[in-house]
């Protein structure tokens, strides 16, 4: 088969195994898009609430039910469904009518939470104008999942696309298109969550980064590094910020490494480094002149649980006090179940492979660790906010294993043409 067949093929095997698990996906987070997208459609404060909170609950209500049917005690109860799904149904709407109540009823979003922490929500327009056409072609349940799915298949293909543009064989590449969509990534893209599309779009920043330094192709490598930037900002621009920086200092780091070695400056890293500069000095002024959340307001959020509790007096004593509790136990957590800390390794080893091209691929993981160290929470949902760092593996383990494939590959071949190996 071709491979744009096999790609097709991977993709439709993971949309059917999707299937499997079309509700229940929701995180506390989720019905904060969903509500934005739903009304970004035209629905009003209350419409967008009765379907966003029909929809969580219907999940809650799901998750209840099968959670019961394999409880070695309960499993012979009554069906809970029906009690959870009243249950969620009465806290949902009494805390969003007694806000709506008190006057909350600013912005796109219902008011599920306080109006600052809301703020944040306000600020992330991408996903839910990415929302948009699926809830509206097939409803709240299945136009989300339809979303996650298609996010999820564009990752997988991206990857692929990055692969091939390092000229490594199709079966690598697809190999680290299965990697993407079976490793955290493909997990935490079927969430109802912008990570999904930061994965995606920073995937899309690295096909323009192996454009530039593989095919020379610096005009549309850039081109397409900043598209993914701006994109970015729309989804979350602390990841735009992050990216962009990263960007840069793999630029600098290249850049000063060759001129140490008296080597002449690799074409297209001076045109990759800017477009990292610009895109993070882009993303400063643009968050100021639209009063983006600040990042103090983003830390008094993670220490007040949500604005929940009053504001901390020394919120960044306290922040970077936590910042070393929590990798101290994000590390022993890792020493215990070592799957993430190999992979990354192997990826970091693949990556040299590509000095190039390996110094940007380290600096988009960077972003994975820079956005959990941005919330130091050892119970966030899913640990999806340092998800980016997967990217990693995902193409660096193809990288590793190419000099095994093309010793596999080249006897093959000549043995066809019976040209003796």
């Amino acid at each position: 088969m071709r491979p744009r067949t096999w790609v097709l093929l991977l993709t439709a095997v993971f949309a059917a195994l999707q299937l499997a698990n079309v509700t229940g996906r929701a995180t506390p987070d989720s019905k904060n898009y969903v509500s934005y997208a739903l009304t970004l459609s035209g629905a009003d404060k209350r419409e967008a609430a009765a379907a966003t909170i029909d929809w969580v609950c219907a999940g809650r209500a799901s998750i209840a039910h099968r959670a019961q049917n394999v409880d070695v005690v309960r499993f012979h109860a009554p069906d809970p469904a029906p009690r959870v799904l009243a249950e969620c149904r009465e806290q949902e709407w009494r805390q969003v009518e007694a806000r709506l109540a008190a006057g909350q009823s600013g912005g796109r979003t219902v008011p599920f939470m306080p109006e600052r922490f809301m703020r944040i929500f306000e600020a992330r327009p991408g996903y839910p104008v990415f929302l948009v056409p699926f809830v509206t072609l097939f409803g709240v349940t299945w136009g989300v999942w339809a979303a996650s799915v298609v996010v999820g298949c564009a990752g997988g293909v991206l990857a692929f696309l990055v692969l091939r543009a390092l000229s490594v064989p199709v079966p690598l590449a697809l190999t680290g298109q299965a990697l993407f969509l079976v490793l955290p990534c493909g997990t935490t893209a079927m969430r109802p969550m912008t990570e999904g599309l930061l994965l995606a779009l920073t995937l899309a920043a690295l096909w323009g980064c192996a454009l530039v330094l593989e095919e020379r192709r610096t005009r549309a490598g850039v081109a397409v590094v900043a598209v993914a930037l701006a994109a970015l900002f729309t989804v979350k621009h602390s990841q735009a910020l992050f990216l962009g920086l990263c960007l840069a200092a793999a630029g600098a780091v290249l850049a000063v490494r060759r001129r140490w070695r008296a080597v002449p400056p690799e074409p297209g890293v001076a045109a990759l480094a800017a477009a990292g500069c610009a895109g993070l000095l882009g993303t400063v002024l643009l968050a100021g002149l639209l009063r983006h959340p600040t990042v103090s307001e983003s830390v008094q959020d993670l220490l007040t649980d949500h604005f929940a509790r009053p504001d901390r007096e020394r919120p960044w004593e306290e922040f970077l006090q936590l910042q070393g509790n929590f990798w101290m136990e994000w590390l022993r957590r890792q020493l215990w179940e070592p799957l993430f800390v190999a992979a990354l390794a192997a990826g970091a080893l693949g990556a040299r492979r590509r000095p190039a091209f390996g110094a940007f691929l380290v600096a988009a993981a960077c972003t994975g660790i820079l956005n959990q160290a941005g919330h130091p929470d050892i119970n966030i949902w899913g640990d999806r906010l340092i998800t980016l760092a997967w990217l990693l593996p995902v193409l660096g383990v193809p990288l590793l294993l190419e000099p095994v494939a093309r010793r596999v590959v080249v006897p093959v071949q000549a043995t066809a043409v019976g040209v003796p190996s």
